[in-house]
């Protein structure tokens, strides 16, 4: 099964595209590889192996039980215990992200497909950055959503991408912001300089008011949706227990999401958004990736 899903990934351009982007990013490292392995790693991994990282790992001290819902914290802690039982695992660690961005600054891969695949971002924040709720409206305002800049100027007002969008990626100690954009072959120049474009705007000028308070509104409006369904709830208060420095009510979240002032949104552009510090991956047919190598070249 988990080869089969290596094998779809490196098909689809979209899904191949972010692989290679996380190793243009990343490195030669943990983050820089595909989370699920390859398949030549996955052939040769023995059962015992698996058994023993199970046995270790998965054990009642390393897991986060959150519950929403009409049930008392007392019912609550007991039926956990009763599932979980009790006991000691090891405690989880990781390998610190290199300085970045950690690989190749462009990365051209050539499939025979009728569309062609852009990926380019910078790094961004660590998970628990004091200004991680400053770039998740920044996001907002650059590609997440269809009244984001991305979507209305390269998509509806330009025509050059099928779609395209942003998103944070983020780690306990590194991050990186994302623009990922599906393209005819024969656009792949002008699209990449419309979103480069799009990201020095951001870097040169106050995003306006109006437009602050739409991406606002849409990722508070996107928190208070979610938060109404009990799934959603548990799910935001465990992920932060078990990834964050602290926990969020969903009205402190708000609070933070409403502070952010538009010279924030440019201080932290001005910080990510550098000439040097911009990855960029190509899946293309032959023909079209040669004609951008060779346009990536030229002084």
């Amino acid at each position: 099964m988990i080869i089969e899903e290596i094998r779809s990934y490196l098909d689809d351009p979209a899904e191949y595209s972010q692989i290679l982007f996380q190793q243009a990013m990343f490195g030669d490292g943990p983050l820089g590889r595909e989370i699920c392995g390859d398949e030549p790693g996955i052939r040769a991994l023995p059962a015992q192996t698996i058994h023993d990282f199970w046995a270790t790992m998965y054990r009642p001290a390393n897991t986060v039980v959150a519950v929403s819902g009409d049930l008392d914290h007392a019912e609550s802690v007991a039926l956990a215990d009763a599932a979980f039982g009790r006991g000691n695992g090891a405690s989880p660690a990781f390998e610190p992200a290199p300085p970045l961005p950690a690989g190749q600054r462009f990365i051209l891969a050539r499939r025979e497909t009728t569309q062609a695949q852009i990926v380019l971002g910078v790094p961004a924040l660590r998970r628990d950055h004091p200004d991680a709720w400053a770039l998740a409206v920044l996001n907002g305002v650059l590609g997440d959503g269809m009244s984001s800049r991305l979507f209305l100027t390269v998509r509806e007002e330009q025509g050059l991408a099928y779609d395209v969008s942003s998103g944070v990626v983020d780690y306990a100690d590194s991050g990186a912001l994302v623009v990922s954009a599906g393209v005819d072959p024969t656009k792949l120049a002008a699209t990449l300089k419309a979103i480069l474009a799009e990201l020095a705007r951001l870097r040169d000028e106050p995003v306006p008011d109006d437009e602050l308070a739409k991406s606002k509104a849409y990722i508070s409006g996107g928190l208070e949706l979610r938060m109404e369904e009990t799934r959603h709830l548990a799910s935001w208060v465990g992920g932060q227990e078990a990834l964050h420095d602290r926990v969020l009510t969903l009205e402190e979240a708000l609070d933070e999401v409403a502070r952010i002032h538009p010279r924030d949104l440019q201080r932290v552009a001005g910080e990510l958004f550098r000439d040097e510090a911009l990855r960029l991956v190509v899946v293309a047919p032959g023909r079209a990736g040669k004609s951008l190598e060779r346009l990536l070249r030229l002084p």
